[in-house]
């Protein structure tokens, strides 16, 4: 049989090249590493003392918020790279091989979870090392950890399809960038949300990213799944359902 027999096996090796042209560019893992390291120091150590009296006391309240705001950004690499793909002429090359023809946007898109799942290590490995200890144990704080990775694929889809849509990679990459800060920042990450005016506490309620946030933070201080978890994993299914189809379908119409 031969290889086109086999898309498995052609999204694997495709995934295999993204995750080498994402750790061999270092351009590439800022977005991954560098950014939850740089708002988990730069947010502990500048607001701990005057939104919770200390950077210990606010740590806990500021791991779910970096978390999701990192994943966030991890997952809006995925139309800049997909662009970046495009224009320079990559994925044409792909079409003359004999491959699945989806494997280019699969591997794309499976080579992110990897992405997805760095960027969350990162920010809780800098939020462990400036003093914040888990009240729960391990498997619980793995399945925060995935519920968030799979709340920014799912969003990676969406990113994908712009990717697709737009010409310009480093548009694709401001535009990301203004979204995700716009989203956490009128959220709950970052500050209580009983400190802001009436309006925009109506803004943040109605914001998913809070929804998010908030499941994680529940599940962090109880150990327990809630109603709210249940809610995010129902959203990003609603996401997947949409624009995974979508995103394909706007591929294959590609010339």
């Amino acid at each position: 049989m031969t290889t086109k027999n086999h898309p498995m096996s052609n999204i694997l090796t495709i995934t295999h090249r993204n995750l080498l042209k994402t750790l061999h560019n270092p351009d590439s893992l800022s977005d991954v590493i560098i950014e939850p390291v740089t708002f988990t120091l730069l947010f502990g150590y500048l607001f701990g003392g005057v939104i919770a009296g200390s950077v210990h006391a606010y740590l806990p309240m500021l791991v779910s918020g970096i978390l999701v705001q990192s994943i966030l950004n991890a997952a809006s690499g995925s139309g800049q790279q997909l662009r970046e793909d495009i224009n320079a002429g990559v994925f044409a090359r792909f079409k003359t091989l004999p491959i699945s023809p989806i494997a280019p946007l699969a591997g794309q898109l499976v080579g992110d979870s990897l992405r997805l799942l760095l960027s969350g290590v990162a920010a809780l490995t800098t939020a462990f090392l400036m003093g914040w200890r888990p009240t729960v144990g391990l498997p619980t704080l793995v399945a925060v950890l995935l519920l968030a990775i799979f709340i920014g694929w799912s969003t990676s889809w969406i990113f994908a399809l712009v990717g697709l849509m737009a010409k310009n990679a480093e548009l694709i990459g401001s535009l990301s960038m203004i979204i995700i800060l716009v989203l956490t920042f009128l959220s709950n990450a970052f500050i209580p949300t009983k400190t802001l005016p009436r309006f925009i506490q109506t803004i943040v309620k109605l914001n998913p990213v809070s929804l998010t946030i908030t499941a994680i933070r529940m599940i962090l201080r109880t150990g327990n799944w809630s109603s709210n978890a249940t809610m995010v994993l129902i959203s990003g299914g609603i996401i997947i359902l949409i624009f995974m189809p979508l995103t394909v379908f706007i591929y294959q119409q590609r010339d």
